[in-house]
């Protein structure tokens, strides 16, 4: 290569002496770009190794090594007694195959539009809005625990206890349904907190209960089919489940939960329906004792699966958590959901399904397709703290703790929101409901809150169909009571930007 040429290959290349990459690694890097992007044709030779390093100014060895690793990948060849070439079969127009564009910075990654290249499902769940990246914690972000309050000095005191001495069943692949003593262990507590009847045989252990909804969705779905909705209602459940191919209709709700009569009317007959009876998400509203009967009638009459999602039922503050729905099916219609992300941490990703004995077995099958199990240690931290009492004894403070906090809520939003926001106190989990004056613009709300610190989600987020009172979601779980005036002052005067 002619005098002239080394100097452009030398305006191709920039070293960082201070990087944790060693030279010639960054050396081979930025060759290989320049390759690719159509900077050094096919069969251009390139400059001796001595000529190279003496012009960037590091040893030969680093440039031989750089050589030495592209010559191995096929970008370059050596020719005895003529040098060092970039290779010749490579096609003249490999900048256009390789997606890049000559100059493009080594950093930047390639652009390229691979949208019509999505399968019908790819389409669909880029549709969803599961790729949406989640918020910071902020004061007001619903369904956030209070992370200062969790006792971690127990779960390290745990977890330190089974990684001294591991049992060698939990660095094994693991049962796909789930550690035993942690199914066990639910099924203990759901049997006695949540009235679910159920035994450890038929508890599946999931990367919390968003996986329970795809594994569900799988098992009993076909593409095209019916199924029911709350509206307004989850809206990850339901993008689950419409990532399985399934058709969704919004059923809306009265005072005693989900309508069935104007469900019937829209879609005749669903093949599943997911509802939350405990504590209706995000309107707070408990299923009464005679709709959820009449619901699990209509369900064994017509052959309709009931995903029950039992997401915060521990945290009620005026007297027992009602018991779940599935402990009143007699027919094994009933496919039951929980999750220890709300009472727990949600980083942890642990959560469990209840399924009939006779689909344990398929369920545990896709199971073990959705990545087999969740790491074992974690189960058998979690079992321990369960067995032991801590988590019984983290809810009942975790309790105290929240009413408060809402309490807190309620009286700084009656000396600072009247007329703007109606609060009125829920009876169990996590958020209230802040109705705001007819005609108010959700969106403009959220935007000016934003601006505040404050995050604040917009009722019409969780609605299928339009229209209704306008409202946001205010979490006050994380807020620790301290803190709460000044959350709520920053809330008012987004409201007066608003």
């Amino acid at each position: 290569m002619a005098k002239g040429a080394t100097g452009a290959l030398l305006g191709l290349v920039t070293l960082d002496r201070d990087a944790d990459v060693p030279l010639f690694r960054q050396l081979d890097r930025q060759l290989r770009d320049a390759i690719l992007s159509g900077q050094l044709a096919p069969g251009i030779r390139l400059p001796s190794s001595r000529l190279l390093a003496r012009e960037l100014g590091v040893s030969r060895i680093s440039v031989t090594a750089a050589f030495d690793q592209l010559i191995a990948e096929g970008y370059l060849e050596g020719r005895r007694g003529a040098g060092t070439f970039v290779t010749s079969e490579l096609p003249m127009d490999l900048a256009g195959i390789a997606g890049l564009e000559p100059a493009a910075p080594a950093e930047s990654a390639p652009a390229c539009d691979v949208r019509d290249d999505l399968s019908a499902r790819g389409h669909l769940l880029r549709s969803t809005r599961a790729g949406t990246r989640p918020e910071t914690p902020a004061a007001f972000t619903p369904s956030v625990p209070a992370f200062e309050e969790f006792p971690f000095r127990i779960w390290s005191r745990l977890t330190a206890r089974h990684v001294r001495n591991p049992d060698p069943a939990l660095l094994h692949y693991g049962d796909p349904a789930g550690w035993r003593p942690l199914r066990e262990a639910v099924a203990t507590y759901l049997r006695d907190a949540r009235g679910v009847r159920c035994g450890a045989d038929q508890v599946i252990i999931v990367s919390g209960a968003q996986q329970a909804f795809e594994l569900a969705g799988w098992m009993l779905l076909d593409p095209g089919d019916p199924v029911w909705v709350e509206d307004p209602g989850y809206v990850a459940g339901r993008d689950a489940l419409r990532a399985a191919g399934a058709a969704i209709h919004g059923i809306p709700l009265d005072a005693a939960g989900v309508d069935i009569e104007a469900g019937s009317a829209r879609c005749p007959l669903p093949r599943m329906l997911m509802v939350t009876p405990s504590r209706q998400h995000p309107l707070g509203i408990t299923m009464t004792l005679r709709r959820r009967l009449e619901l699990l009638r209509w369900a064994q009459d017509n052959r309709v699966w009931v995903l029950e999602d039992d997401y915060d039922s521990e945290f009620r503050y005026r007297d027992r958590p009602v018991a779940a729905m599935q402990g009143l099916d007699r027919q094994g219609r009933v496919i039951y959901t929980g999750t220890f992300s709300k009472v727990l941490f949600p980083a942890l990703r642990l959560g469990y399904m209840v399924v009939p004995r006779d689909l344990v077995d398929a369920f545990c099958a896709a199971r073990t397709l959705a990545g087999r199990t969740v790491p074992s240690l974690a189960e058998a931290v979690l079992a321990d703290f369960i067995t032991e009492g801590h988590f019984a004894a983290h809810i009942r403070r975790m309790r105290q703790i929240y009413a408060e906090r809402q309490q807190a809520l309620l009286e700084a939003a009656h000396d600072q929101l009247a007329g703007r926001l109606e609060l009125q106190p829920a009876a169990a989990g996590m958020h209230l409901i802040g109705w705001l004056p007819a005609g108010t613009d959700e969106r403009r709300v959220v935007a000016a809150a934003e601006r505040r610190g404050v995050v604040v989600v917009p009722l019409s987020h969780y609605s299928i169909a339009r229209g209704g009172r306008p409202g946001i979601l205010l979490g006050f779980t994380a807020t620790p009571v301290a803190d709460m005036p000044d959350a709520v002052a920053r809330l008012a005067q987004a409201l007066v930007e608003a």
